[in-house]
């Protein structure tokens, strides 16, 4: 079964910043664009990173979210 692999990419300035990245890796990326943050030599900020870890959870399959809302009540823990 082929791997997907996701490409997040934004320009800014003379610095382009591309991440590739597959389903089991978001966790790492997320963390990475903090780092590029905190970096003082680059362009990026801690509000580039918002924006695409923004982006990067909203592209989380349906079937990996942990939770289908509204839960339904168990009705023994009412009693």
């Amino acid at each position: 079964m082929p791997q997907d692999i996701n490409v997040l990419a934004m320009v800014k300035g003379s610095e382009r910043y591309v991440f590739l990245f597959d389903d089991s890796s978001r966790a790492a990326t997320l963390r990475l664009l903090g780092k590029y943050a905190s970096d003082p030599d680059l362009s990026f900020t801690w509000y580039d990173a918002a924006i695409l870890s923004q982006r990067i959870r909203q592209e989380v399959p349906v079937s990996e979210k942990r939770f289908d809302l509204p839960l339904p009540l168990d009705q023994d823990e009412l009693l």
